[in-house]
């Protein structure tokens, strides 16, 4: 009689730890791009305007809506 091989499972894969000191920076930058896409979204009208015109306004007008700032 000939003997039948059991089926062997494979090893899962060994994950490597990314380390804080590699992500922080990209954090960062990630942060800082998320926040002044915020500020264009949010605040640029009005007092608060950076660029004259409403041009900005415009541009971010359905983004405003869609994240319940109100804008007129």
């Amino acid at each position: 009689m000939a003997h039948i091989a059991a089926p062997t499972t494979p090893a899962a894969p060994a994950v490597t730890p990314i380390s804080l000191k590699a992500i922080a920076p990209w954090a960062v930058f990630f942060g800082v791009v998320a926040l002044i896409l915020l500020y264009f979204v949010g605040a640029e009208q009005g007092a608060t305007s950076l660029f004259a015109g409403e041009g900005v306004h415009e541009w971010v007008h359905d983004g405003r809506h869609l994240l319940g700032f109100p804008c007129h």
